[in-house]
């Protein structure tokens, strides 16, 4: 008998593993058609509806209403509204007064008749929780361009902050880049205090039509807010006697600060609200609307909408092009793309061409500093910021491109540029270095979200997970970024996330960061963060967080279990070396089996943020690359980054 070789069977692959792969597979497929064909990838980015409602005010104010706008904004409108008459600021959130509000006047500017069923059930809801006068300052402001509130009431700001110095608190560069654009154009707005014919009235939404502008009640005199209420007053009895020489000229500089930071696209900073308050600054300092800045912005604002297949139209509040490219960048790598892939070469050649080298704002506290950093939008170049450089230079490091010398020079340049930006107490923050006082947000006309940019443990950790990746971990600056991070853990083991929601997303940065910079998955923090993610796991094996967790401490990783929450958890959890745990195996199963036929996830939740609480986003392709990230690295194993080369 001739003898028979006998093969050992082939070993079986654990259920879960593949899963994974096949899920893998399809949202990679579905992620590379969604590529433009420049190279970019970009989904829409959905806030709320005083976006739209202000885009219409606007119009109104500028005489440039036409009825195809008109409607397809009003459709929008309606389909935001809820049940009760009201809308909110986030999926599935609590009714806001000022959303509402602004939302009720745009379906008037519409048409809308005050007494029809969804009308007077808002106009209800309004009055039932204070009226107009319990709206935040910014709606108010809206209101006053058509004399339904009087500039009177509201708080004074007064174009002559333009002159002062940078040592003086509240100059213009103690706020966040974001406020800074904002508040220098409403300057002009609360100067010039203008009024239009208002087309219809709105004692509906009066809770007593005789007295519209109820008195504010006082604040304690020994507070801050008191003490910012005397100084309101005073500002007040300022603009009736200002130095019309001086106002003259200080308009004239906030005119200049304006127009030189216009965008090559038209708009400033790449962002909805600035632009808006721009263009109506510029047209009452004599700007037509003829005028090349003038039309460059209103063609600016028209690249912001969004027109869907029912014919309504969503207002970006900004537009993500960077940050999705290199996040799609590193998912699809992490994933097992070739990292040769023709779709990768022409990502990495989009972010080289956008890489920021000009000074910004930035540069006025590092004026020795060299440009060299990625912006958030497709034309910025102002306003740069560390989060994307960081992660467009991780991303960069995963493609191998035809021409490594120049990513060689762009990467040098972005981590330059990202160390020089390190706060004093080594920590990073987005936009600004060492933006951290705390008088702005006192100001009685900021009382809506964050006005100020101070280091932040999602964006530190980004930069720390970079600097590892380049080879610099145990450089100081990577040390002192290590340090504050263990530093700012809370208590329970997990991190704020300031620009994503919330302790689930700043515990899925921070953690993989730590571990690339070299501390140990036995680390008593890195301990804690995995303890604390398998008890807000959710039964169905998902990771989920309500935008509720800013001001509520009690709903820190708790909420509906959503695909990028779910792999922020897993991100976390794999670099702490949790791969065959039970926590992950139930995340990793939940993604593969809420994924859509296509390769895709459905999430209509808010997992990102603007300002905590305040202004919520939904990014989303945040649906799309974290899952890919989280199941690629589960599959395939941590990723491998280029070095840089040393010389």
């Amino acid at each position: 008998m001739t003898a028979t070789t006998v093969r050992p069977p082939e070993p079986i692959e654990p259920a879960t593993l593949a899963l994974a792969r096949e899920a893998t597979a399809r949202a990679t497929r579905h992620l590379l058609d969604r590529q433009d064909e420049q190279g970019w990838w970009k989904g829409d980015l959905e806030t709320n509806v005083t976006m739209d409602a202000e885009d219409l005010l606007l119009r109104q104010f500028l005489g440039i209403q036409d009825p195809a706008t008109l409607e397809a904004a009003a459709r929008y409108l309606r389909s935001e509204q809820r049940e009760d008459g009201t809308w909110a600021t986030f999926h599935g959130g609590p009714p806001e007064l000022s959303a509402t509000i602004e939302a009720y006047v745009g379906l008037r500017l519409a048409g809308d008749r005050p007494d029809a069923p969804h009308m007077a059930a808002a106009s209800a809801w309004v009055r039932d929780h204070g009226g107009i006068a319990k709206s935040r300052v910014f709606t108010r402001i809206w209101l006053a361009l058509f004399g339904w509130w009087k500039w009177e009431d509201l708080p004074e700001l007064p174009p002559e902050i333009i002159y002062f110095p940078k040592w003086l608190p509240l100059n213009i560069y103690d706020f966040g880049c974001w406020a800074r654009q904002t508040i220098v154009p409403l300057t002009v707005v609360s100067a010039k205090r203008p009024v239009r014919p208002a087309p219809f009235p709105l004692d509906e939404l009066h809770t007593d039509p005789r007295r519209p502008n109820p008195p504010s009640a006082p604040a304690p005199l020994a507070s801050w807010d008191g003490a910012f209420q005397r100084l309101d007053r005073a500002l007040h009895a300022y603009h009736k006697v200002a130095v019309r020489p001086l106002r003259r000229a200080a308009l004239r500089s906030c005119a200049r600060w304006i127009v030189e930071r216009q965008e090559n696209d038209g708009c400033w900073g790449g962002i909805q609200p600035p632009a808006v308050y721009s263009l109506i600054a510029l047209h009452l300092l004599g700007y037509d609307l003829d005028h090349p800045v003038m039309r460059a912005g209103l063609d600016s604002l028209d690249r912001f909408a969004v027109w869907r297949e029912d014919g309504s139209r969503m207002i970006e509040a900004c537009q993500s092009p960077v940050w999705d490219t290199c996040l799609a960048t590193i998912a699809l790598v992490d994933a097992g793309l070739a990292p040769d892939h023709p779709a990768l070469i022409k990502a990495a050649d989009w972010m080289l061409d956008e890489q920021v080298t000009r000074p910004g704002d930035w540069s006025v506290r590092r004026p020795g500093l060299p440009s060299g950093g990625w912006a958030f939008e497709f034309d910025n170049d102002n306003y740069p910021d560390t989060d994307d450089t960081a992660e467009v230079i991780l991303a960069l490091r995963r493609v191998s491109h035809p021409d490594p010398e120049r990513v060689e020079a762009a990467v040098r340049l972005g981590t330059r540029w990202t160390l020089g930006m390190q706060s004093s107490d080594g920590a990073w923050g987005a936009f600004d270095v060492d933006n951290t006082s705390r008088l702005p947000n006192r100001l009685p006309f900021c009382d809506f979200g964050e006005v100020i940019d101070p280091p932040s443990a999602d964006v530190t950790a980004h930069v720390v997970e970079m600097l590892a990746h380049e080879g610099r971990a145990q450089d100081p600056a990577a040390r002192r970024g290590v340090a504050w991070l263990l530093a700012e853990q809370e208590a329970d083991g997990s991190w704020f996330g300031r620009w994503g929601t919330n302790y689930v997303y700043g515990t899925g940065s921070v953690v993989p960061a730590l571990v690339a910079a070299g501390v140990p998955g036995s680390h008593p923090a890195i301990r804690r963060a995995v303890r604390w993610l398998e008890q807000v796991q959710n039964e169905d094996g998902g990771w989920g967080e309500d935008q509720r967790s800013y001001p509520d401490r009690e709903w820190a990783g708790r909420g509906a279990s959503t695909a990028s929450q779910t792999a922020w958890a897993l991100l976390a959890l794999l670099a702490a070396g949790e791969r065959e745990s039970k926590a992950v195996e139930r995340g990793v199963t939940w993604l593969a089996e809420t994924q859509g036929d296509d390769g895709s996830w459905d999430e209509p939740y808010f997992t990102g943020t603007g300002f905590p609480w305040d202004f919520s986003i939904n990014y989303h392709l945040y649906r799309q690359v974290f899952p890919v990230t989280a199941l690629g690295r589960y599959v395939n194993g941590e990723p491998a980054v280029a070095r840089p080369r040393r010389s």
